[in-house]
Parts: structure tokens; C-alpha cells; sequence
């Protein structure tokens, strides 16, 4: 028999995390829904009124703020419910009741920018003077204007909204079909055990000592998508086509252009974070030589990329470890942002291994005026703790954001998103590399961070690189057939990976399976991030308390800056090629070490 999951109803509860510190019952949550509609009704009653004066503006925001605190909360919690268990009805049933909600208050809501846009700036200021509680309201209008030439009429506005739930569907549907519907087949681990592969148990089955369990949950999984590729890109020329009547509706230049500025990003750092690594692909060569000579094979497959290039050093390593180990890794930030990650994982902001149903992969939600929520799938490896770090980085980026800034300034962009989690991340290595002396012990870990650019930098990078080739090849009016997909995918591993590598022909079909494509142009900021970070926990490493402050300010920042301002109140300037060049000099140097180890 192989080894099923569990039902969710079989979890304990303190491996769940409490989503009633939201809503104490599913009638509170109704309750709360159904406040965000009218306090939605009744901004746009004011609709053809509230720019006539200072007040009228002052009262119309506030509740426009109001609803959408609400409804965020209530979006939040059913997208919480359903992320644990998509075989549960009910929880899909409120799902989707919530997403027919948004868009019916976004449609209500449309009108407001639009309005504001039609005030003079002169206009504006008399106002503020008028009304000192709109002073607090500046930096919304700075974003309006920001965006003036994106903006679209009112009733246009209203049109777009109104489409919110079709733009879902490609993403709603990948995520269900993926981890809800796709049934792996079952394969003999390396104890001669059946089980069957999940998207949770993938990873972890590529990272085994055993090359046969590899091959097989390597062909078991593409043979799956192998079946399905046509509906896959199917999907997927939706989710870009979706994409490209937003940003002609609102008068971008190329998908990526309107993706970018939603996080008031110039495409530049795009275009810079994928010519730099493109200049630096022969220490990725460098790399993938080297793990052929640790593995000691004659062919290097696409199913080594993940078990580690040191064997038999590796270990299990239970959560609670996991937990004492990242809470001493992090003492550099300081006795509060310790004892804060200290109190996520005692009260239950952690939702730690994987039941049936359960979406795969880990993230962390912030929630204003609760607690962040973190999902993992833990499994019990030295990633697994790694993951752990960098989750509860983006749950202090969020902590600490709602913490300081007023709601509608509390949600900092995607573009930042990863620079906490990674710095998280980095600390943990550095931690573990000092109290490592062993050789064998010391390459293994060196081993972990050399993965970890080479899965976050590069992989991430020819992630961004496959979507820009694509969207644009949708943009010249190309179609996007399964065939086309898997070249465009196969002929980016092959460059990336470079000679040493043997791409077999099941990776040109990785795209079916990499949930960020539904994103909008997501995955370039892995790779920003995590450069960003390196840069940051080393200057907190070298310069102690005054980094920390400054890294402080950054974490509290949320959006009341452009996100590449906030970097520079940190240390990083992310306009320029020079972080990416940085990050990848400290991978160089790893290389260099992890050569005279072996």
C-alpha cells in the first residue's frame, strides 16, 4: 500500500493555523462579507458628490477604506480555508462566493480614482488645508496621479472590474486542476515502500540519494502532465491573453510594461536582472560541472538537480528543531523581531505539514489587525527549515508593515516581497556556516546556499525570461500551442544549464507545473529579491546595529515609498545592474570554496 496523506480532519490542531483569530465562527465571516457590501453601497452613493467639497472627499475615503479593510480580511479568510483543503465543498462553495464578491465591490469602487483624477492639483491642496485629515490621504493621491495615464473614465473603470472573476479563471483553475484534480502514479521509494507523488512529496523525492526513486518520480510526474499539456497551454495562452486586454485597455506598451508598473517598477530592472545573469552563465556551467563531479556521473539528468552534491550528509530535521535553530539564526535583528517569530510559532500562525487537498508549496499572508498566516508543507529537510526562515520573513515584512503604516499604505509591493524572506535565509546560512568547522558538514551547507542560487537567480531568471519570450510572442500574434511552449521552455533550460547538463525532453514541459505563471510577471522578483537580501544580511552581519535600524525602516515601510526607494533606505540601489553582479560574485566565491572542499 502506498502512503496516503492524511484528511485534514486528521490533523492536530496545533500543527493548524487558527484562522478564527479572524473570524471566531464562518457566521462572523458572513456577517463581515456582508458589511463590506454595503460599506461598498454606500461610498457609491456618493458617487456623483464626494469631490463638491473637503469634507464630502474626507468622509467618502474613509469609508472607501473601511470597505476595503473588510473585505480583504473576508477575502483572506476564504482564500485561507480553501488553500488547506480544496476537496472540502463548503470552503470551495465561500471561495467562490468571495471572488464573486470582489468584483462586485470593485465594480462599486471603480468610479473613485477615476473622480479623484478629475480634480486639479490646486483643487486637491485647497482641500487638504480645508480638511487636515486628508493630509493623510497624499500619498494615495500621488499614486492616482501616478497612474493618470493608465486610468480609464469611470464607467470604463467600472467595465474593467466587472471582468475580475474571468481574469481569475485561468489561475482558479490551474491551482484546482493541479493540486485537486492531477493524480500521480505511485512509485517505490528507496525503502522499497509504495508511494504515490504529490506536488508536496515532489521535491523531496528528487532530493533522494537514490538515483532510480529520481528517474521514476521525474518521469512518473511529466508523464502525468505529459497527458494533459494541450489543456495546460490552453490555460496558459488564457492567462496572456487576459493579460493583454488589460494592458491595452489601459494603454501599456507590452504586457511586461503594465505588469511592472502595478509595483511602480521600471522595466529596466527587468530587463537588467535578465542581461546580468545572462552575462554570468558561466558560473552557472561552473556549477552544473561540479555537481557532475560530486555525483560522480557520466550523464548529468535533469532529475540530479536537487539531491544534494555531498552524500550522506544530510539529516532529517524535526520542526521544533527547525524552530530553535531559526530563532537563534535571526538574533542579529534584535530581541523584538525575535521574540515576534517566537510568538507566530507558539499561537499558531503556522499551518505545518501537508493533508490531502492542501495546496502545495508555502507562503505567508498578512492580515491587518490579525497576525500574518504562513502555510508550509514541512517535510522534515534542511530546505524545509530553510523554508520555514524565509516564511516567517515575509510575515515580519508584513508584521511590522501593518504595524507602522495606515492601512491603505500597509501592503507593500510584490517587488520588495522577497527581500525580507530571503535575508531570513541568508542569516540562517551564515549562522550554520559559522558553527560549521567539518569539512564534509561545511560542504553540504555551502552546497544548500549554492542551490539556493542557482534555484532562485538563475531558475527564476529563465522563469522571467520564458514569460517575457512568450507574452511577447502573443504580442506579435503568435500562438501559444504546447508545441511552441515546450520549445521555448527547452531551448531556455538547455542555454541555462549549459553543456554539462543533459535536458531531457520531459523538463520542456516544467511550465505545466509552475503555479507563479499565473502571476503576472511574479518570478523576476525571486531573483531581485534575493540579490537584494545577500546584500543586506551581509551589511547587518559587518555593521551591526545601524544596518539593522535601517533594515527596520525598510521592513515598516510597506508602500509609503516606490519599493526601489525603499531598497536604498536599506543599502540597495536596484536601478543598476550592480546588486544582481554582487550576488552573483558571493555565488563565484562560493564555487571557489566548495572546489577546494571536494
Amino acid at each position: 500500500m502506498a502512503k496516503e496523506l492524511p484528511k485534514r480532519s486528521e490533523v492536530k490542531k496545533e500543527d493548524t493555523w487558527a484562522l478564527e483569530d479572524m473570524f471566531a465562527t464562518l457566521s462572523d465571516w458572513e456577517d463581515a462579507v456582508k458589511k463590506a457590501q454595503e460599506l461598498a453601497a454606500a461610498v457609491e452613493e456618493r458617487k456623483n458628490s464626494f469631490t463638491e467639497s473637503a469634507a464630502e472627499l474626507y468622509e467618502t475615503l474613509k469609508l472607501y477604506e473601511e470597505c476595503v479593510k473588510t473585505y480583504y480580511r473576508t477575502a483572506n479568510y476564504a482564500s485561507r480555508a480553501t488553500d488547506v483543503d480544496k476537496k472540502n465543498s463548503q470552503n470551495q462553495a465561500n471561495y467562490q462566493r468571495m471572488m464573486s464578491v470582489i468584483v462586485e465591490i470593485d465594480s462599486r469602487l471603480a468610479f473613485l480614482e477615476p473622480s479623484i483624477l478629475m480634480l486639479s492639483e490646486e483643487t486637491l491642496e485647497e482641500y487638504c488645508k480645508e480638511e487636515p485629515g486628508l493630509l493623510e490621504y497624499r500619498l494615495f493621491f500621488a499614486e492616482i496621479q501616478r497612474t493618470k495615464a493608465h486610468t480609464l473614465s469611470a464607467e470604463m473603470e467600472e467595465l474593467l472590474a466587472s471582468t475580475g472573476e474571468m481574469q481569475e479563471t485561468p489561475s482558479e483553475v490551474f491551482s484546482l486542476f493541479s493540486n485537486a484534480d492531477l493524480q500521480f502514479p505511485e512509485i517505490t521509494d528507496e525503502n522499497g515502500e509504495q508511494v504515490r507523488i504529490t506536488q508536496g512529496r515532489y521535491i523531496s523525492l528528487l532530493s533522494s540519494k537514490d538515483r532510480r526513486v529520481r528517474k521514476d518520480a521525474f518521469t512518473g510526474l511529466y508523464s502525468t502532465y505529459h497527458k494533459f499539456e494541450n489543456t495546460l497551454a490552453a490555460l496558459y495562452n488564457g492567462q496572456v491573453r487576459q493579460l493583454m486586454f488589460q494592458t491595452r485597455a489601459r494603454h501599456y506598451g507590452s504586457n511586461l510594461e503594465a505588469s511592472v508598473d502595478a509595483s511602480n517598477v521600471p522595466p529596466a530592472v527587468y530587463e537588467n536582472l535578465v542581461e546580468a545573469v545572462n552575462e554570468n552563465m558561466d558560473k552557472m556551467y561552473r556549477y552544473v560541472g561540479l555537481r557532475k563531479k560530486c555525483l560522480g556521473v557520466e550523464e548529468l539528468h535533469m532529475y540530479d538537480v536537487y539531491t544534494p552534491m555531498i552524500a550522506d550528509a544530510d539529516r532529517k530535521v524535526s520542526f521544533e528543531e527547525a524552530k530553535e535553530t531559526v530563532l537563534k539564526a535571526l538574533a542579529p535583528l534584535g530581541e523584538r523581531y525575535v521574540s515576534l517569530v517566537k510568538q507566530g510559532f507558539e499561537n499558531r500562525w503556522i499551518d505545518v505539514y501537508e493533508n490531502e487537498g492542501k495546496r502545495s508549496g508555502a507562503y505567508s499572508a498578512g492580515v491587518y489587525g490579525v497576525h500574518p498566516y504562513v502555510l508550509l508543507n514541512y517535510d522534515g529537510t534542511l530546505d524545509n527549515m530553510f523554508t520555514l526562515a524565509h516564511e516567517m520573513g515575509h510575515a515580519m515584512h508584513s508584521y511590522f508593515s501593518n504595524e507602522t503604516q495606515p492601512f491603505l499604505y500597509s501592503r507593500y509591493k510584490t517587488f520588495v516581497a522577497e527581500v525580507a524572506s530571503t535575508c531570513n535565509e541568508v542569516l540562517l546560512m551564515e549562522y550554520l556556516l559559522a558553527r560549521t568547522a567539518e569539512r564534509r558538514e561545511r560542504a553540504y551547507l555551502i552546497n544548500h546556499f549554492l542551490d539556493s542560487f542557482k534555484g532562485t537567480v538563475y531558475r527564476q531568471t529563465m522563469f522571467a525570461e520564458y514569460e517575457k519570450t512568450t507574452n511577447a510572442m502573443a504580442e506579435a500574434g503568435e500562438s501559444l500551442t504546447a508545441e511552441v511552449l515546450k520549445k521555448v521552455y527547452y531551448d531556455l533550460n538547455c542555454r541555462y544549464f549549459g553543456p554539462d547538463m543533459v535536458s531531457d525532453e520531459e523538463i520542456a514541459l516544467e511550465w505545466c507545473r509552475i503555479p507563479h505563471f499565473y502571476m503576472n510577471f511574479y518570478v523576476y522578483q525571486y531573483a531581485t529579491g534575493f540579490s537584494a537580501a545577500v546584500a543586506i544580511a551581509r551589511r547587518i552581519l559587518k555593521e551591526g546595529q545601524p544596518a539593522v535600524d535601517d533594515y527596520m525602516k525598510f521592513l515598516s515601510g510597506g508602500c509609503s515609498k516606490a519599493p526601489v526607494e525603499l531598497l536604498k533606505i536599506a543599502g540597495v540601489d536596484m536601478n543598476t545592474k550592480a546588486p544582481i553582479q554582487a550576488a552573483l560574485d558571493v555565488f563565484g566565491e562560493l564555487l571557489d570554496e566548495m572546489e577546494t572542499l571536494i
